[in-house]
């Protein structure tokens, strides 16, 4: 397995975003300060579900769920705790991604407790996808 950047001595987490925290997204703005890593896929199969917000559920093997991996510390993984209502509404858990690079790694990725909503086979959120066109 590659370098697990998950967390280091230094206090810093990979996150692995699939939806609105993604660039060109609305929530992106809080990684302003944190390092972008590469775009990833999940090693595991996952689905990902459009309700009214983008959400991965764990229980039914799809599709890996395509992202982005941004390096953060600690105090922006508490906001991002806060925003995901973490640990009501969405779950943190470590999950393995491999980076376009093909490096492989371990990353924060925020699951959601059911299916809700319309299934994304892709397992990739896009503007379209939010616009109900895929």
């Amino acid at each position: 397995m590659g370098t697990n950047a998950n967390q280091n001595s230094s206090g810093r987490h990979a996150v692995f975003a699939y939806g609105t925290l993604k660039h060109g997204f609305a929530n992106h703005y809080f990684f302003r300060d944190a390092r972008f890593l590469g775009k990833a896929k999940t090693v595991v199969r996952y689905s990902l579900y459009v309700d009214e917000y983008p959400l991965v559920y764990p229980g039914q093997p799809v599709s890996r769920i395509v992202g982005e991996v941004y390096q953060v510390d600690n105090a922006l993984l508490s906001r991002l705790d806060m925003l995901e209502g973490h640990p009501r509404l969405y779950r943190r858990e470590q999950i393995e991604v491999t980076l376009a690079s093909g490096e492989r790694l371990r990353a924060w990725i925020y699951f959601f407790p059911e299916p809700r909503g319309r299934l994304i086979p892709s397992g990739e959120f896009k503007p379209t996808t939010a616009l109900g066109c895929e």
